[in-house]
């Protein structure tokens, strides 16, 4: 990740990066990252997909809630894209048509990654308590494992952390358990491309 350390960032310093970049303002500094790897997305989106589920479509949980992957989130004078946030959808009514939103979100995932994790965890992480993100989980598909954490006062608090294949019921998904071997992509390839098997 790479850190332009000049006057304080603009959004118009921001709208300049690259677009195979991702770009934030934390703390008046522009950053910048690469897209994800590929293993790095498919572990984010398979997250997403078993909260939209249960929690936006109401499949075998409660709906009500909206997740959007990557959104742009005006926070006081930061701006910040998380992998994933999710809000109850009542919440984010007012600002759905935007391009961004200046509502915090109730829930936010980060999927760490070498280019990410100082940042996810340090800087980012202080500006979700600071803006009252109820809930932040950290991803990581590299040793595999899941962290939820609880905001408590302005303090986060850790209530869980998975490996490998561990069930895994965490709040605010709390009506839902999954494994969390499904969000690790497979080290083989799946048995019908082996022209071997046919």
């Amino acid at each position: 990740m790479s850190v332009t350390k000049h006057k304080p960032a603009t959004y118009a310093d921001l709208e300049a990066v690259p677009p195979n970049l991702v770009a934030e303002i934390l703390f008046g500094t522009l950053v910048t990252h690469p897209r994800p790897i590929l293993d790095h997305a498919e572990a984010t989106n398979a997250l997403g997909a078993l909260a939209t589920g249960s929690y936006q479509f109401g499949n075998g949980g409660p709906g009500g809630w909206t997740f959007p992957i990557e959104p742009e989130l005006h926070l006081g004078s930061h701006v910040v894209v998380p992998d994933i946030a999710g809000w109850r959808r009542e919440r984010l009514q007012p600002q759905r048509h935007a391009a961004f939103t200046t509502i915090a979100p109730d829930w936010i995932c980060e999927t760490l990654s070498p280019s990410t994790e100082k940042y996810d965890r340090g800087q980012k992480r202080a500006i979700y308590a600071q803006f009252g993100v109820g809930h932040l989980w950290f991803l990581d598909p590299r040793v595999k494992s899941l962290e939820c954490f609880v905001l408590q006062g302005n303090e986060w608090v850790l209530k869980g952390t998975f490996f490998d294949s561990d069930k895994v019921c965490a709040a605010p998904f709390d009506q839902m358990t999954f494994s969390l071997e499904l969000l690790w992509p497979p080290d083989e390839p799946a048995a019908a491309n082996d022209q071997s098997a046919i």
